[in-house]
């Protein structure tokens, strides 16, 4: 018999109406500059339609850096908001009601720091924290494979990962803990096979930890989530989406013994590829996230984000932002395709192409279970390699014109009206070192100091993290400092590569 939608494995949908009952959550990616410049985009964008926020974090931010840190000189709120303490986040969310909006926040190294300023903010609007709804990233181990913005080691950057699936599970039950990325793994240069595989893997991971660090698999599984990409080939993407439910759910309910339907059920966040941006011709960029979209629709996404046309040159204007909101609205709204739940399934090509990616994933991860898990192949190198190496072959094919990219390699046009490029302020990072420098000055000393020292003391124990994290974050300790403080104790990686 064959798959119906929303009944074990799910390679149809993970609920029987999908779409018809409910569209996917629209999220719009953005951050900038300083917390007050993001908050008018995220207003813009809620009147524009979008129906959940999705926060870009600057780099001294992912890192634990604060804005007057000599190492983020340069890159304060350059690719994302900068974000240093409690007071910057409450501007962030100004007027914006954080019980009432799903919050995704794309953090990894301090995902704990920023989702505790994101509760405290919660609190001082009176909200029920129980009622939060939205995803922190909180995926360390891709980031040693394909992205870099790592603080510490593995091993105790997975601790602060447990502590929180831990903590969320008594505190925020509506939250993900954690959305577990192949997107970032993808944009490195890997295949659909390997994105899923090696995303798997590195879940297979935190799974593990949690559960050696005493967790129930049921507890903290039904919050887990995913981050994949939608790249330029159309069938492929829809047969990745697919076959990944499908592996998923047996993975949980054969290796991890899942009880919980909800255990089971792949639940995940699409992003369009960035890599497949273009500089040349940059409106063709609209037709090519309009495809990807379409392909991440068909394949069931729960939430999708729509790059815009711009982006390979910058950060997104808002006409822009807008343009590829309106994409997201016109597959909804005009194309019908969410009349049906899986309007591709039964296709003979469709269904063999699952069968195929299913069955090279479940290789990869075979393999890397043979070497002891994704950190020992993190560890080793092995990850890495494999990225780095279909990321040639795919270089290689477009060098030689075997793999075509209209405008790039074909189809050039030398002269064109180039997008007007969004520019970030350079008056903002001087603003953000004076107002940290001035938040050092105004907080109680004694209090902060106090809450630093108690958490180097959980750290250098077993005690969980977050709800020291959350002292520390409500006497106004910095993302630094904070993040300093644990550096202290756990110290800090060196890629080996």
């Amino acid at each position: 018999m064959m798959d119906i939608p929303g009944a074990f494995p799910y390679t149809r949908g993970i609920y029987p109406e999908m779409y018809r009952s409910r569209l996917w959550t629209m999220r719009q990616y953005a951050g900038f500059g300083s917390a007050a410049e993001s908050n008018a985009r995220y207003r813009y964008l809620l009147e524009q339609g979008t129906t959940g926020l999705s926060v870009a974090f600057d780099l001294p931010t992912q890192i634990g850096l604060d804005p007057d840190d000599p190492m983020a000189t340069g890159e304060v709120g350059r690719v994302g908001v900068s974000i240093a303490s409690l007071a910057d986040m409450r501007r962030l969310f100004e007027g914006i009601r954080l019980e009432q909006i799903s919050t995704s926040m794309t953090i990894n190294s301090t995902a704990a720091v920023l989702l505790a300023f994101y509760v405290l903010v919660a609190r001082e609007q009176g909200a029920d924290i129980r009622n939060l709804n939205g995803t922190i990233q909180n995926d360390i181990l891709k980031e040693y494979v394909a992205r870099g913005t790592y603080i510490y080691p593995p091993r105790p950057a997975m601790r602060i990962v447990t502590d929180l699936f831990a903590w969320a599970a008594k505190e925020l039950p509506e939250w993900n803990t954690i959305s577990i990325s192949g997107y970032h793994i993808r944009e490195a240069g890997a295949t659909a096979e390997q994105e899923i595989a090696f995303t798997f893997a590195n879940a297979i991971a935190y799974i593990e930890a949690a559960i050696h660090a005493g967790l129930p698999v049921d507890s903290f599984a039904p919050r887990l989530s995913f981050f994949f990409n939608s790249h330029s080939d159309f069938l492929t993407e829809i047969a990745k989406f697919r076959a990944a439910r499908r592996l998923y759910a047996r993975l949980m309910r054969d290796r991890f013994g899942a009880k919980k339907e909800a255990s089971c059920m792949l639940r995940f966040h699409t992003q369009t590829a960035g890599s497949t941006l273009t500089a040349q011709q940059p409106d063709v960029n609209l037709v090519r996230t309009a495809i990807e979209a379409l392909a991440a629709v068909l394949g069931g996404t729960q939430s999708l984000h729509t790059n815009s046309r711009d982006e390979a040159v910058g950060l997104p204007t808002e006409e822009s932002a807008r343009l590829a909101l309106r994409t997201q609205q016109i597959i909804a709204h005009e194309t019908g395709v969410t009349n049906v739940s899986d309007p591709l399934g039964g296709s003979y090509y469709i269904e063999e192409l699952t069968d195929q990616i299913e069955r090279s994933a479940i290789d990869y991860i075979r393999r890397i279970d043979e070497m002891g898990g994704a950190l020992q192949a993190i560890e080793t190198g092995f990850l890495q390699a494999e990225i780095q190496n279909s990321a040639y072959r795919h270089q290689r094919e477009v060098e030689r014109g075997e793999r075509v990219i209209v405008g790039v390699n074909r189809f050039r046009q030398e002269t064109g009206e180039q997008s007007p490029v969004f520019r970030i302020d350079p008056d903002i990072e001087r603003a953000q070192v004076t107002a940290v420098r001035e938040l050092r000055t105004r907080r109680d000393a004694a209090a902060c100091e106090k809450s630093l020292r108690a958490l180097k003391a959980a750290a250098e124990g077993s005690e969980n993290l977050m709800p020291l994290i959350l002292t520390a974050a409500g006497a106004y300790a910095t993302v630094g400092e904070i993040s300093n403080t644990l550096r202290g104790v756990f110290g800090e990686h060196r890629d080996i590569g």
